[in-house]
């Protein structure tokens, strides 16, 4: 990295002053107060996917990944995703349960971080939303052993090709055995919201029993 770039970096200032983030006018629920904040980043037109959020695992080492994956349902007192269960996040959720979920809409000035368990969906939930999904991502779900090192793009062509012909006078497609939803059942919720001279507003919702909720103001 060039002098000029570190120098550039270090003297990066944002200000934030869209909005606010208090005790009083905050929901009671984390849910309801995730699903308004959601539904504004939906409306906004500077919201580029509004559902995507970073999905962070462990691996039995203790050494963490993350990557971002899209939020398909909230349910259950949880969130909803889907992916390859013999991908990397897919063999690491099968080791340790426990994840962390991060929802950043920047021009919102936004943040949520959740923490949680996960568990399977059922292969029929997992069926049903398989086969709603647009035909050339069922292919692709079939096509791509994600995660795997491959020799080139044109292996994924290929298998591409090889599932599209098999499959070309079908509507739909059998969902893989080895691809399925995941529910993260939130124990944890940090809302924040930017604020002028980096004082900036954390409310935390923390899970003191099956169903209660405790509200806390975190420092910036």
């Amino acid at each position: 990295m060039t002098k000029k770039t570190t120098d550039s970096l270090s003297n990066l200032r944002k200000n934030y002053e869209k909005n606010e983030l208090l005790e009083h006018t905050v929901h009671t629920d984390p849910f309801q107060q995730f699903d308004g904040w959601l539904q504004a980043a939906l409306a906004h037109e500077g919201v580029y996917e509004a559902n995507a959020m970073t999905l962070a695992t462990v691996n039995p080492l203790g050494k963490p990944s993350s990557r971002t994956v899209l939020l398909k349902g909230i349910r259950e007192g949880g969130f909803v995703f889907y992916t390859n269960h013999h991908s990397r996040k897919g063999k690491e959720l099968a080791q340790n349960k426990h994840v962390a979920l991060l929802f950043y809409w920047g021009v919102l000035q936004r943040q949520v971080r959740i923490e949680g368990i996960v568990t399977e969906l059922s292969v029929e939930a997992s069926t049903q939303y398989f086969q709603s999904r647009p035909k050339g991502s069922q292919i692709g779900a079939w096509a791509s052993t994600q995660s795997e090192i491959i020799d080139s793009r044109q292996v994924l062509e290929a298998n591409q090709s090889q599932i599209t012909e098999q499959y070309k006078d079908a509507e739909v497609l059998p969902k893989p055995p080895n691809w399925g939803g995941y529910l993260v059942k939130a124990t944890n919720f940090e809302f924040w919201q930017g604020r002028s001279s980096r004082l900036h507003d954390r409310l935390q919702y923390r899970l003191d029993s099956e169903t209660k909720w405790f509200i806390e103001r975190l420092a910036p």
